[in-house]
C-alpha cells in the first residue's frame, strides 16, 4: 500500500497524524499499513 515509506517514517507519520487529529480515514490507512507490516502500533496518547 505504501511501499516507498520506511517503517520508521510510517510510524512517525502515524504518531503525528494521531497527535494532530488528522482525518480519520488517513489515520486508518496508516494503521492498516502498520498492521500489514506487522509493526507494533504506537500507543495512542489522549491529550
Amino acid at each position: 500500500m505504501l511501499p516507498l515509506l520506511s517503517d520508521e517514517l510510517l510510524l512517525d507519520a502515524y504518531r503525528h497524524a494521531v497527535r494532530l487529529s488528522l482525518d480519520w480515514d488517513f489515520v486508518q490507512m496508516l494503521r492498516m499499513e502498520i498492521r500489514r507490516r506487522k509493526l507494533p502500533l504506537p500507543e495512542e496518547q489522549v491529550v
